[in-house]
C-alpha cells in the first residue's frame, strides 16, 4: 500500500512511515512531480516543499533522504511552481544593453564581475548574465524574471540619464542594487564613484603639465557616469580657461581610434588626449604612432580605466587606477545585506580613483 499524506505542519511533515524501494525507470512518469518525490521517499508533499527549499521543520535523515531522491533523479522544482511559493533561487541577475563584442574586450567588466561572483560564490550564489539589445528588452527581462521569481536579486549597470529602470524594478519588489548614480534620491541602494573628482584629477594634471588644448573621447553620453565627466571638464574649463573637445563613442577600440584620428588631424593640434576607458587608449595610443606623433613627446595620452592593457603598453599609459575586483565585492556585499534585509535604498560610495603617472604624459613640446 502506497504511504499516506501527512500534515503539512508539525511532526506530520516530517513523518516516516517508510522509504518503499525505488521504482524502475520504466515505471516513473516522463515529468517528475513532487508527488512523485513524495511518494518515493515516503513523505508527504510539504515535506519535500520543505527540504527543497531549505526551510526549517524536518529532522536531518528526513531531509537527506528526500534530497537523496531528488538528487538521484536529477529532479527540480518547476518555475512556475517556485514562483508560487516565493522560494529562493541562489541566482542574482545582471541584464546589459551593450553590444557583446565591446563588452568582450573590455577589463573593466571583467573584473567587475569576477568580484562580485567571487562574493556570492562563497554564499553558493550564481550570476545570470543577459547581454540585449536595448532599454525595452532589458526591461522585458526584469518583468519576466519578477513574474517567474527567477532571480532573488539584480545589479542595474549602466544607468542612464532619466532612466526608468530603477524605479521600475523597486515596483516588482525585485531586491536590487545599482552601480552608479549619486545624487537625486533613488528607489534603489546604489554604489557609486565620484567621477567628477577622478576627472578633475586628470585635468588638473595635464594643466600642471602645461596642456592649454586637451581632446577628450567619451563613451556614450546617454549615461549618467558620462555626465558627471562631462560636467567637471566644464567645470576645469571655466576655472582655467583651457580648451576642451568631447568626442562621443561606444567605447569601443574602432570608434576610440577613429575618435583619436579626427582630433591629431585637427590644426592647431590638440597636445593631450583623454580617453574614458583602458581599450580606447591603447587604440588611441596606435592611432598616433601610426601617424607617426610621438607619445608623449607630441601628444600625452591618459586612460580613465587602468588595467593590463595600459602597463603593458609601450608607453606606458597614465591611468586612473582602482581596485575593480574590489568594486564588485562591495557591490555583491550590498546586494546581500538588501535582500536579507529589505533596508531603505542608501548610497554607497567606493574609493575614488587615483591617477598613477606612467611614460604617457609630459609637457607639451615647444611650437
Amino acid at each position: 500500500m502506497p504511504p499516506r499524506n501527512h500534515a503539512s505542519s508539525g511532526a506530520g511533515a516530517d513523518a516516516d512511515p517508510g522509504s518503499p524501494g525505488r521504482p524502475h525507470a520504466g515505471e516513473l512518469p516522463a515529468r517528475l512531480r513532487s508527488t512523485d518525490i513524495a511518494r518515493l521517499a515516503g513523505v508527504s508533499v510539504a515535506a519535500v516543499s520543505i527540504a527543497v527549499n531549505g526551510r526549517p521543520g524536518l529532522s536531518d535523515a528526513t531531509r537527506k533522504r528526500i534530497l537523496d531522491v531528488a538528487n538521484e533523479l536529477n529532479w527540480r522544482p518547476h518555475l512556475a511552481a517556485r514562483a508560487l511559493k516565493g522560494a529562493a533561487n541562489d541566482v542574482v541577475g545582471i541584464v546589459i544593453a551593450r553590444p557583446a563584442r565591446t563588452l568582450g574586450v573590455e577589463p573593466f567588466f571583467a573584473q567587475f564581475l569576477s568580484g562580485l561572483q567571487s562574493c556570492l560564490s562563497n554564499r553558493g550564489i550564481a550570476t545570470q548574465l543577459l547581454i540585449v539589445e536595448d532599454t525595452e528588452t532589458q526591461i522585458a527581462v526584469y518583468r519576466r524574471w519578477a513574474a517567474e521569481n527567477r532571480v532573488d536579486g539584480l545589479v542595474l549597470l549602466d544607468l542612464a540619464v532619466d532612466d526608468v529602470r530603477p524605479q521600475l524594478v523597486a515596483d516588482l519588489g525585485i531586491p536590487a542594487v545599482v552601480l552608479g548614480s549619486h545624487g537625486n534620491p533613488m528607489p534603489l541602494t546604489s554604489v557609486w564613484v565620484d567621477d567628477h573628482a577622478a576627472t578633475v584629477s586628470i585635468l588638473r594634471h595635464l594643466v600642471a603639465l602645461g596642456h592649454r588644448r586637451i581632446g577628450h573621447v567619451s563613451g556614450t553620453v546617454a549615461y549618467q557616469h558620462t555626465q558627471r565627466r562631462l560636467r567637471a571638464i566644464d567645470d576645469v574649463r571655466d576655472s582655467t580657461g583651457i580648451d576642451v573637445t568631447s568626442i562621443a563613442t561606444d567605447y569601443s577600440d574602432a570608434q576610440g581610434a577613429s575618435a583619436t584620428r579626427r582630433l591629431l588631424e585637427t590644426r592647431p593640434r590638440y597636445t593631450a588626449v583623454v580617453y574614458d576607458n583602458d581599450v580606447m587608449a591603447v587604440a588611441g595610443l596606435g592611432v598616433a604612432t601610426e601617424m607617426g606623433i610621438p607619445v608623449p613627446r607630441d601628444v600625452s595620452v591618459v586612460s580613465f580605466d587602468d588595467s593590463v592593457l595600459t602597463t603593458m603598453a609601450h608607453p606606458s599609459l597614465t591611468a586612473l587606477t582602482r581596485d575593480t575586483f574590489a568594486l564588485g565585492t562591495l557591490t555583491a556585499t550590498e546586494l546581500l545585506r538588501v535582500v536579507a534585509e529589505r533596508p531603505a535604498p542608501r548610497p554607497v560610495q567606493a574609493p575614488t580613483p587615483q591617477l598613477v603617472l606612467r611614460q604617457s604624459t609630459a609637457a607639451p613640446a615647444e611650437r
